[in-house]
Protein backbone atom coordinates (compact mmCIF):
# COMPACT_ATOMS: atom_id res chain seq x y z
CA UNK A 1 0.00 0.00 0.00
CA UNK A 2 1.30 3.43 -0.93
CA UNK A 3 1.96 5.86 1.87
CA UNK A 4 1.74 8.93 -0.37
CA UNK A 5 0.99 10.01 -3.90
CA UNK A 6 3.00 12.41 -6.01
CA UNK A 7 1.30 15.80 -5.86
CA UNK A 8 3.65 18.08 -7.75
CA UNK A 9 7.17 18.76 -8.94
CA UNK A 10 8.64 22.16 -8.04
CA UNK A 11 11.37 23.82 -10.07
CA UNK A 12 13.44 26.61 -8.52
CA UNK A 13 13.80 29.77 -10.59
CA UNK A 14 14.31 33.53 -10.44
CA UNK A 15 10.97 34.44 -12.06
CA UNK A 16 8.07 31.96 -11.71
CA UNK A 17 5.54 33.26 -14.23
CA UNK A 18 7.63 33.02 -17.43
CA UNK A 19 8.83 29.55 -16.42
CA UNK A 20 5.25 28.45 -15.70
CA UNK A 21 4.10 29.80 -19.07
CA UNK A 22 6.79 27.75 -20.81
CA UNK A 23 5.88 24.52 -19.02
CA UNK A 24 2.12 25.10 -19.44
CA UNK A 25 2.57 25.52 -23.19
CA UNK A 26 4.95 22.56 -23.53
CA UNK A 27 2.81 20.17 -21.47
CA UNK A 28 -0.61 21.40 -22.59
CA UNK A 29 -1.44 22.58 -19.08
CA UNK A 30 -2.82 25.76 -17.63
CA UNK A 31 -1.54 28.19 -15.06
CA UNK A 32 -3.97 27.65 -12.20
CA UNK A 33 -2.50 29.88 -9.51
CA UNK A 34 0.18 32.56 -9.17
CA UNK A 35 1.75 34.68 -6.48
CA UNK A 36 5.02 36.57 -6.15
CA UNK A 37 6.69 33.34 -5.02
CA UNK A 38 5.08 30.56 -7.09
CA UNK A 39 3.21 29.81 -10.29
CA UNK A 40 1.31 26.51 -10.43
CA UNK A 41 0.73 24.64 -13.69
CA UNK A 42 -2.05 22.06 -13.74
CA UNK A 43 -1.75 19.27 -16.32
CA UNK A 44 -3.81 16.14 -16.89
CA UNK A 45 -0.99 14.16 -15.20
CA UNK A 46 -0.29 16.35 -12.18
CA UNK A 47 1.09 19.71 -11.09
CA UNK A 48 4.34 21.49 -11.86
CA UNK A 49 5.32 24.49 -9.76
CA UNK A 50 7.76 27.28 -10.58
CA UNK A 51 9.14 28.51 -7.27
CA UNK A 52 11.01 31.81 -6.82
CA UNK A 53 14.32 31.32 -4.99
CA UNK A 54 16.31 34.45 -4.05
CA UNK A 55 19.75 34.34 -5.66
CA UNK A 56 18.75 31.49 -8.00
CA UNK A 57 21.62 30.20 -10.14
CA UNK A 58 20.72 27.77 -12.94
CA UNK A 59 22.39 24.37 -13.11
CA UNK A 60 25.35 23.95 -15.46
CA UNK A 61 24.81 20.66 -17.30
CA UNK A 62 26.62 18.35 -17.79
CA UNK A 63 29.55 19.90 -15.90
CA UNK A 64 29.81 22.95 -13.74
CA UNK A 65 29.79 24.40 -10.30
CA UNK A 66 25.99 24.15 -9.97
CA UNK A 67 24.94 20.58 -10.67
CA UNK A 68 21.44 19.61 -11.73
CA UNK A 69 19.48 17.96 -8.97
CA UNK A 70 16.50 16.73 -10.97
CA UNK A 71 15.42 16.55 -14.56
CA UNK A 72 12.17 15.62 -16.28
CA UNK A 73 11.89 12.98 -19.00
CA UNK A 74 9.01 13.71 -21.38
CA UNK A 75 7.60 11.00 -23.65
CA UNK A 76 7.06 12.09 -27.26
CA UNK A 77 6.17 10.40 -30.53
CA UNK A 78 8.46 12.46 -32.79
CA UNK A 79 11.79 13.78 -31.48
CA UNK A 80 12.34 16.28 -34.28
CA UNK A 81 8.88 17.83 -34.03
CA UNK A 82 8.90 17.91 -30.22
CA UNK A 83 12.36 19.49 -30.12
CA UNK A 84 11.36 22.16 -32.64
CA UNK A 85 8.23 23.05 -30.67
CA UNK A 86 10.09 23.12 -27.34
CA UNK A 87 12.67 25.49 -28.83
CA UNK A 88 9.92 27.65 -30.33
CA UNK A 89 8.38 27.91 -26.85
CA UNK A 90 11.67 29.06 -25.28
CA UNK A 91 13.83 25.99 -24.60
CA UNK A 92 17.46 25.77 -25.68
CA UNK A 93 19.09 22.64 -27.02
CA UNK A 94 21.93 21.50 -24.76
CA UNK A 95 25.38 21.38 -26.34
CA UNK A 96 25.92 17.81 -25.13
CA UNK A 97 23.58 15.18 -26.58
CA UNK A 98 24.50 11.70 -25.19
CA UNK A 99 21.94 9.73 -27.23
CA UNK A 100 20.39 12.04 -29.82
CA UNK A 101 18.66 9.23 -31.71
CA UNK A 102 16.68 8.31 -28.55
CA UNK A 103 16.90 11.34 -26.22
CA UNK A 104 17.10 15.09 -26.77
CA UNK A 105 18.44 17.16 -23.91
CA UNK A 106 17.06 20.69 -23.71
CA UNK A 107 17.19 23.47 -21.13
CA UNK A 108 14.04 25.26 -20.02
CA UNK A 109 14.04 29.09 -19.78
CA UNK A 110 15.42 28.91 -16.20
CA UNK A 111 18.23 26.53 -17.27
CA UNK A 112 16.83 23.23 -15.96
CA UNK A 113 17.78 20.28 -18.19
CA UNK A 114 14.96 18.05 -19.42
CA UNK A 115 14.81 15.24 -21.95
CA UNK A 116 12.44 14.47 -24.78
CA UNK A 117 12.39 10.77 -25.59
CA UNK A 118 10.70 8.10 -27.66
CA UNK A 119 12.05 5.44 -25.26
CA UNK A 120 9.23 5.82 -22.71
CA UNK A 121 5.68 4.99 -23.85
CA UNK A 122 3.62 8.15 -24.23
Amino acid sequence: MAVARLASVALDCADPLPLARFWAALLGGEIAATSDMVAAVRTDRGWLMALRVPGYVPPAWPDGSVQKQIHLDLAVDDLEAAEAEAVRLGARKAAEQPGPDRWRVLLDPAGHPFCLTTQIPA
